[in-house]
């Protein structure tokens, strides 16, 4: 005998897997069409799971899994941490600069995951929980580069001066990671980012993506 079951909660269910599975969102009428359910059904079931932090839509008014998904487990942010501290101290260490784990909560960039050089004798002051706009400094510009495909080589994005004044920033997108959009990076007292220092960032947000699978 087949246990009764909530249709809607189903379907939300079903909602948050399509977009888990998608790198670049989908529009109500894609969800619509996939669900096999009118456009009003989905609108009311992206309207519920937004409030609950587990979707959010872009300006473009494309679905994506929200950071609440992550909310969910207590040990998701630790766990997510822990996965990317490695790349990151060894970052950090190597170049001589704070390295940091940012990840899209909504429209803002929120850092996750913060690891201070131990040699040098000063370096910038960043904290874990640290939000800005998406579209201020480097962190938040290789996520919107990643997310709307204008990301070129080298694959890093530079930025000086636009979340605290003299800082230089180097960050890269991670990539391959379904449902999560994040960036690595690093922040540094600089009027400009030493060559070596973006290829390096390249390589660390590879080896936290590879952790995060």
């Amino acid at each position: 005998m087949t246990a009764e079951t909530s249709q809607t909660l189903d379907r939300g269910l079903r909602v948050l897997k399509l977009l888990a599975d998608t790198d670049h969102g989908l529009t109500v009428t894609e969800l619509s069409n996939r669900l096999g359910v009118n456009r009003t059904v989905v609108y009311r079931l992206l309207a519920t799971l937004e409030q609950h932090a587990l979707v959010r839509r872009d300006l473009g008014g494309r679905a994506r899994v929200g950071l609440g998904v992550l909310r969910l487990g207590r040990q998701v942010h630790p766990l997510v941490r822990e996965a990317a501290l490695p790349a990151l101290r060894s970052l950090a260490e190597d170049i001589g600069a704070t390295a940091h784990l940012t990840l899209v909560d909504g429209t803002e960039a929120l850092a996750v995951a913060v690891v201070e050089p131990t040699w040098t004798d000063y370096h910038v002051a960043y904290r874990a929980g640290f939000r800005h706009p998406l579209d201020r400094g480097a962190a938040g510009r290789a996520i919107l580069a990643a997310r709307q495909g204008t990301l070129i080589e080298p694959g890093y994005t530079l930025t000086h001066g636009e979340l605290e004044a003299g800082a230089s920033g180097a960050a890269a997108p991670l990539v391959g990671i379904t449902g999560l959009e994040g960036s690595v990076g690093v922040v540094m007292l600089a009027d400009a980012v030493p060559e070596r220092v973006g290829p390096r960032v390249v390589d660390a947000a590879r080896e936290v993506a590879d952790a995060l699978r």
